[in-house]
């Protein structure tokens, strides 16, 4: 197949402090010298995280670019993409040729995933000091992100958090997809992030690799007068509201 041209878009998504922009930083610092790479952030109100990553001196100032959502993170990422796939292309044609663009999603919960139509391949975030109990929660971002990381593996011991048994059960969450211990400080785990971003770029240049969607948010529970419903965002499905004591059907 054809290679293309277009950078390799690749978001970020994940909880509120799991280390979303610390993340990219280490990739920035990983692959800079191999790769031309841009960032755009994602906040409601803020450019704090655009901020963060220049101030680090990961990359050129001016490759790092803010969207401020001004509604629920998940929303520009997923539903409505239209701000952040201008800044994607905006940059692109800016510093064309670009190798990887990433794109991070501003704190959300385990629902959060980004459509195929803005991005080509996404990570999901947590972290240690979140509890050891997370990936085994499940939720489309663990389940369907092209790669989950487990950050900030370096904290474990002063969370009581066993690394080996939160991988393992990531691992079965995700049906066997890569989940990848994490820390900045440790040079092995970022090594095998960065060939894992190279492989991911291969592949994407060479056309092999299929965006996947990643599906709607998986059905949640809204509290009400009348005890609450389940609300599912099932767009094949008739949009049902099943109230507290009967089963969901959506």
């Amino acid at each position: 197949m054809p290679e293309t041209i277009r950078s390799l878009r690749l978001g970020v998504a994940g909880p509120v402090g799991t280390g979303k922009s610390s993340l990219i930083a280490t990739i920035c610092r990983a692959l800079a010298d191999d790769l031309r790479i841009g960032v755009i952030t994602n906040d409601i109100y803020t450019d704090e995280d655009a901020r963060f990553l220049r101030s680090a001196g990961v990359l050129d100032p001016e490759r790092i670019r803010a969207v401020e959502t001004g509604a629920c993170p998940h929303t520009a990422i997923r539903d409505d993409i239209t701000a952040n796939l201008l800044a994607v292309e905006d940059l692109e044609r800016d510093f064309a040729p670009l190798d990887l663009v990433l794109v991070e999603s501003g704190g959300d919960n385990l629902t959060a995933t980004f459509s195929p139509a803005l991005i080509d391949a996404q990570l999901f975030v947590l972290d240690v000091a979140g509890g050891g109990d997370v990936a085994r929660k499940g939720g489309p971002g663990i389940a369907r992100a092209d790669l989950l990381i487990v950050n900030k593996t370096d904290l474990a011991p002063y969370v009581g958090v066993d690394v080996p048994q939160m991988v393992a059960d990531a691992v079965e969450a995700r049906d066997g997809a890569p989940v990848l211990a994490l820390s900045r400080t440790d040079a092995a785990s970022v090594a095998e992030l960065r060939t894992w971003l190279l492989d991911m770029l291969a592949h994407h240049r060479a056309g092999t690799h299929v965006p996947q969607d990643p599906g709607p948010m998986a059905p949640h529970f809204h509290a009400d007068e009348d005890g609450g419903y389940v609300h599912s965002h099932d767009h094949d499905q008739d949009h049902e509201h099943t109230h507290a004591g009967t089963p969901a059907t959506a």
